[in-house]
């Protein structure tokens, strides 16, 4: 770790535990690596079905009936939901006392709810067209109706999902900041293993045939392609769910001052978070600016990147010919080359944090490298306009296949990002698990806490991104550009301003446990 600008802890032998951390009958000490592993593979199947959203529910949005410039609002559920719902879910998961554990019970729930969305997501069309929409015709308002009330669950349920799940990590991990930063490294490893599997079959356009059952009327062969991934993700997510809880046991939670509390009733969540934001450390408000700034510059990209390759470098438009699903499929093809880059570039955080000279520095660089990326964007679109030829087929006019070269640094951009990208889904993360340590504030509620600098980007770019893309024409450009700034700026203040997490030594005489 670099030497400067550490956070100051205070290193007494016989510090007591926050009341966040009291825990009876024993902490939680550090666990066997393959405990922690078992938990991180639940992100393989989260993830498989985010990484169908992210490739496929865009354009099948649109072609609901949503138009480009309203299609971000669905997104809105996702911020709003995880705003409200996993700070909330953080601080029960602190304070749980079931027998089953603080996060298990919590992790369980939302691999039902995510069952149960994505059942409503996949027959969202059938739905409708069985309540009164008529097939062939945009819009369809019961089948987008179904999609936002299922899209709501399932961010809902992933929010139950990933909060408890890296909070059960830090548990496991014990007081070690290393091993933190190892299951977090892990979890995002998972993530990129899911990604690959859900962009790989998001990809395959003849999917459906292993379910023959999920294509009619109203469910055309894309339609049934999405279904029957998400038949999938229930499969995959469940089994792994189901095996980790089976196989990882949590001690039992219980607190005597958080007893006390309950039963005087003067405890309420939202007092409690905003005493929690009032015990944030310095260092911990600037991990949430730079961490706010860093999703504002990815969630463009992760929202329209399939449609970027469709619309600017294909030069296709919804519904007209074939060039647009091309660019889609081409899309889906550059997310599986970002998963891969990603779920490899994972394994190596710990020595590229220390090739670089620390998380900060490592966090700060691939900020900049975000923000040439995003940067690029405009440059191979402009090149795809000024290259662009037209071409009649079977009586169609439609443009022609972009070159190799320009179809290769478009896919080079999305393969690129897979660097940023794995860092960004563990380090933030790892350092809210450390510094919550230094202020009083539960693994839990701290990483609830870290959300709220996620969700809040994302509410903004939802709201802003489509109606600013259509005052400039309609493209996605002007949105990838204010994300190349967001991650200029903060790859510059991660590099001035982040401190350096703590010596795990120092962290350990904190927490009072011995090193293992």
């Amino acid at each position: 770790m670099e030497a400067g600008g550490s956070v100051n802890m205070k290193t007494n032998d016989n510090l007591p535990l926050p009341p966040s951390f009291a825990q009876s009958p024993t902490p939680e000490l550090q666990r066997p690596i393959w405990q922690i592993i078992m938990v991180a593979a639940i992100a393989a199947g989260v993830q498989f079905g985010w990484a169908l959203q992210l490739s496929l529910l865009t354009p099948y949005v649109q072609l609901l009936g949503i138009p480009h410039t309203w299609a971000s609002f669905i997104w809105l559920c996702g911020p709003v939901s995880g705003m409200i719902v996993q700070p909330i879910v953080g601080y029960y998961s602190d304070r749980c006392t079931s027998r089953f554990g603080r996060r298990r019970p919590f992790i369980a729930g939302g691999a039902v709810l995510v069952a149960m969305a994505v059942f409503l997501i996949g027959y969202a069309a059938d739905i409708g067209v069985a309540s009164g929409d008529k097939t062939g015709t945009a819009p369809k308002p019961r089948a987008i109706s179904v999609f936002v009330i299922g899209f709501w669950i399932l961010d809902v349920a992933n929010n139950m999902l990933q909060g408890p799940c890296r909070a059960l990590l830090a548990d496991l991990a014990g007081s070690d900041s290393s091993r933190i930063r190892t299951g977090n490294a892990l979890f995002a490893f998972f993530m990129g293993v899911g990604n690959v599997l859900g962009y790989a079959a998001g990809s395959y356009t003849h999917l459906y045939k292993l379910a023959p059952f999920t294509k009619t009327h109203a469910c055309d062969v894309y339609c049934a392609n999405l279904k029957t991934c998400f038949f999938i993700a229930i499969v995959l997510l469940m089994s792994i769910t189901i095996l980790a809880l089976a196989t990882v046991h949590e001690d039992v939670f219980e607190s005597e001052e958080e007893t006390k509390i309950s039963e005087e009733k003067e405890l309420f969540f939202f007092g409690e978070m905003i005493s929690a934001l009032k015990k944030l450390s310095r260092p911990m408000w600037i991990l949430l600016l730079v961490t706010c700034l860093n999703w504002i510059a990815w969630f463009p990209f992760l929202l329209f990147d399939t449609d970027w390759m469709g619309r600017e470098v294909y030069g296709g438009k919804l519904g007209e010919g074939m060039r647009y699903n091309q660019g889609v499929r081409a899309g889906a093809f550059g997310l599986l080359l970002n998963s891969v880059v990603s779920g490899v570039a994972s394994l190596g955080i710990e020595r590229l944090a220390r090739w670089c000279g620390g998380v900060k520095r490592l966090w700060g660089g691939v900020n900049l490298l975000l923000g040439v990326c995003l940067g690029m964007t405009v440059l191979v679109t402009k090149i795809a306009e000024d290259t662009r030829k037209f071409e009649t087929v079977n009586g169609v006019t439609m443009p022609s296949l972009p070159s190799h070269g320009l179809k290769g640094g478009a896919l080079a951009i999305f393969a690129v990002l897979g660097i940023p990208l794995s860092v960004t889904f563990s380090i933030p993360c790892a350092l809210a698990s450390i510094f919550s340590n230094d202020s009083g504030v539960g693994q839990g509620l701290s990483l609830g806490v870290l959300n709220l600098a996620i969700v809040i980007p994302q509410m903004f770019v939802s709201v802003l991104s489509g109606p600013w893309d259509a005052l400039f024409g309609g493209g996605n450009l002007p949105a990838f550009v204010v994300g190349a700034v967001a991650a200029a700026i903060s790859g510059i203040l991660a590099f001035t301003l982040l401190p350096s997490p703590p010596p795990d030594v120092v962290l350990a005489k904190v927490s009072g446990s011995a090193m293992h």
